[in-house]
């Protein structure tokens, strides 16, 4: 990876000096015959549009003093050199970042170039700023054994700055974007350099922090330096295509828009041109001609809310026909960097693929701005401060990677390792190498690189394709977690975990902060095992004090808990509670034990929390007949007493299962499948989803294969509905629909 070449070793001038190699080379500032006018007035109008007249103050303070600094100093171009930090400044103003990061913005170069200490920027600007700037420049010059040594230690502060605060990173990539902007000027081998490093370093950080705009400029950029004569190629192709393609993209956009209006829907609808890279890339990677690639039109349908997401999804399904496996649902399980869309591929007019991205307005801001939007639109939306959240679990956890490595060169190498029969090596996005015990899951994965990582993972990615938690990995496998702040363990991952850090952070997890709940839910089957013994739930303190004495529970709440995770089971702590009572005859019951099925069951609202839960291989709702299998570690597992993997293991483990029933006022929907068999044919996925819209249901999930011959198609959803008699209202009503010749309930 060619990241931060070391600085010249030639003398500075104290006027004129020369520019590290991090965005400007040696060779990039020199002496102008005419040096041009810089002007900062442009940047005030744009700071004065949400800045207080103080904050302004202290800003063109900055600049004053940066103006100072770099004075005599001009760019290749013949520019004055402070017409860079004004140019950051200004991508940084779009952003509409604070007070402290524009300043920052203009000071940044002034510890670098200019030997301004960092006690200086603290009297003048505060601490605040002058730990920015100091972020953002890189090492002092030090004796490195090799070039990629000194290029890890600057990648190595940069990440520590960034971990601190994300505004570091913003402000150096709108330091690279302008400098990518302005390459022109550099001589050949120099532009390559650069280019590359921007390609495989900053490239990659925008785009994982959400910074779509920034990423596509970026990678147009440097594909324009690394290889100009592709380039302009492609560039002239396209120019000369868009007149031949304007016809059908005005067809398109009609259709969409008269279809989408049809729907009572309001919208906003736009053709979205690939970038020169994706087109490059595609061509490449896929080995198409340009006329191949240049075929797919792409469209963007941004609506109002997220149900709205779905009708219009509908909609333009019943307009063009969609083709098979080409549907991600990405605000369902949204991608690590926040971005939120649907995606679709329909077939178009003259055969044509068109691509379809449907999103919320909240979503587009997110999926151009990223974590910049935290700054551009200060709406208290939480959706952007669980992003803030999710973008610095991810640096803290970049911090914790380059921890566990030996030197900083090892953090950028590739190392190929001897494999051994009772470990499994992995690899993290970054290349970091993690040995497992074979058998390990991506859960374990993510528990290894750090226990905050593996409480809020929500979903991995093997080798860039999603897959369950529970997959086991092999050796070379690249895994990447997704995670979600509100995310929390769930009891289940207790079943499949191999590692005692993940099982040991799992059940601390579960002891701690769900103790209440399955304390609760300790007691009610405690109380029911007693009742089989004619025991009252209210235990004399003697039995209470020998019972805590002989267990490892410091009091009755902590035994309670230990039930209600399923590491005690019920019956038996009430056996020994009957044996404890046998020594003394005046605390044994004076009836007989009562049959089992004279005990009430448990009562089951659905909304227990962790402690209970409702199986995923049955889902259980309202009206089935439901039993209850305590789980060790896992609480009460409730399933429907026809569910077939649940009769497997209850013919196996038979003392772990008890009687359970529905409450009477159940004020929660609850998930359950679907699946249908439909006609392929135009408009079938509308009708059937705004069937379902109108049986009061909630679609949460919509999947679908097609056969063969391409006559049928399966739709699969999972809905939320109120009991089992709404889903059989609801079944019924999808029977009407014309196009639909089955609909069952659908169980694993």
């Amino acid at each position: 990876m060619n990241l931060f070449p070391p600085d010249s070793t030639q003398p500075r001038n104290p006027v004129q000096k020369e520019r590290r190699a991090d965005n400007r080379p040696p060779d990039y500032i020199e002496t102008a015959a005419v040096p041009g006018v810089a002007s900062v007035t442009q940047l005030i109008a744009k700071l004065s549009e949400y800045l207080t007249p103080a904050e302004l103050k202290k800003v063109k303070e900055a600049y004053r003093f940066s103006d100072e600094m770099h004075l005599g100093q001009v760019r290749k171009s013949g520019e004055p050199y402070i017409s860079h930090p004004i140019a950051v400044a200004e991508i940084c103003a779009e952003w509409k970042l604070d007070a402290q990061a524009i300043m920052a913005a203009l000071l940044h170069d002034v510890i670098e170039d200019q030997d301004v200490k960092k006690d200086e920027l603290i009297e003048r600007f505060g601490a605040q700023v002058a730990n920015l700037v100091d972020g953002l420049s890189k090492l002092e010059k030090i004796e490195f054994q090799s070039q990629l040594e000194a290029q890890a230690e600057n990648f190595r502060k940069m990440l520590l700055a960034m971990a601190s605060d994300v505004r570091v990173i913003l402000i150096k990539l709108a330091d690279r974007l302008h400098n990518m902007r302005t390459l022109g000027f550099m001589v050949p081998a120099k532009k390559r350099r650069i280019a590359g490093e921007t390609m495989e370093v900053y490239v990659p950080i925008a785009h994982r922090l959400g910074l779509n705009n920034i990423y596509r400029e970026l990678q147009d950029l440097a594909f324009s330096h690394l290889y100009p004569l592709r380039y302009q190629t492609l560039s002239k192709a396209i120019k000369a295509a868009r007149g031949n393609r304007r016809e059908v993209v005005k067809k398109i956009m009609e259709s969409v828009k008269t279809q989408l209006a049809s729907s009572g829907l309001q919208f906003e609808v736009d053709g979205r041109e690939k970038t020169l890279f994706g087109i490059y890339k595609k061509m490449r990677n896929k080995h198409l001609s340009f006329s191949q690639v240049l075929d797919v039109y792409g469209f963007r349908v941004v609506v109002d809310s997220v149900p709205n997401c779905y009708v219009a999804l509908g909609a333009l399904h019943a307009l063009y026909k969609p083709m098979p496996g080409k549907f991600k649902d990405y605000i369902a399980i949204g991608k690590i960097n926040g971005y939120q869309s649907l995606h679709t591929t329909l077939i178009g007019p003259y055969g044509t693929p068109v691509e379809f991205q449907i999103r919320t307005q909240d979503m587009h801001r997110t999926a151009e701005s990223g974590v910049a939007a935290h700054w551009l639109y200060k709406t208290g939306d939480s959706n952007l401060s669980d992003l803030q959240q999710r973008t610095h679990a991810w640096l803290q956890s970049l911090l914790d990677i380059q921890q566990q490595t030996g030197d900083s060169a090892e953090f950028l190498e590739h190392v190929k390792v001897d494999l051994f029969p009772d470990s499994v090596y992995v690899f993290t996005p970054k290349s970091k190498i993690i040995a497992l015990p074979r058998g390990a899951t991506a859960l374990d994965f993510a528990y290894s690189i750090h226990t905050g990582i593996g409480d809020h993972t929500v979903g991995v990615k093997i080798n860039n394709e999603e897959q369950p938690l529970r997959t086991e990995l092999h050796n070379g496998d690249i895994v990447e977690i997704l995670t979600d702040t509100e995310s929390r363990p769930s009891p289940t991952w207790l079943s499949f975990v191999r590692t005692g850090k993940a099982r040991s952070a799992i059940r601390h997890h579960l002891r701690t902060v769900d103790v209440n709940e399955s304390s609760e839910l300790g007691r009610e089957l405690l109380a029911q095992s007693l009742a089989v013994r004619n025991i009252k739930p209210e235990l004399p303190e003697a039995t209470v004090a020998k019972l805590l004495a002989e267990s490892s529970a410091n009091t009755m709440d902590e035994l309670y808990a230990d039930i209600g995770i399923g590491k005690r089971m019920p019956a038996l702590v009430a056996r020994h509670i009957f044996g404890l009572m046998e020594g003394d005859p005046d605390l044994l019951p004076s009836h007989q034990p009562l049959p089992a099925g004279d005990v009430a069951p448990v009562t089951i609202y659905g909304s227990e929390g962790v402690a209970v839960q409702l199986a995923p291989c049955c889902l259980p709702i309202p009206g089935d007949q439901i039993i209850g299998q305590l789980r060790r570690d896992q609480g009460l597992v409730v399933h429907t007493c026809d569910c077939v993997p649940a009769k497997r293991v209850r013919a196996k483990e038979p003392d772990r299962w008890i009687a359970v029933q529905w409450g009477e006022e159940l004020n929660r929907r609850f998930e359950t499948r679907i699946r249908l068999l439909i006609n392929n044919e135009k408009g079938i996925l509308a009708r059937v989803a705004a069937e379902i819209g109108e049986s009061d249901a909630n679609i949460t999930y919509v999947g679908m294969d097609e056969d063969d011959e391409g006559t049928m198609t399966q739709l699969r959803f999972t809905i939320q509905v109120q009991d089992r008699v709404h889903l059989a209202q609801l079944i019924r009503n999808l029977r009407r629909v014309t196009g639909v010749n089955r609909v069952e309930r659908e169980r694993t």
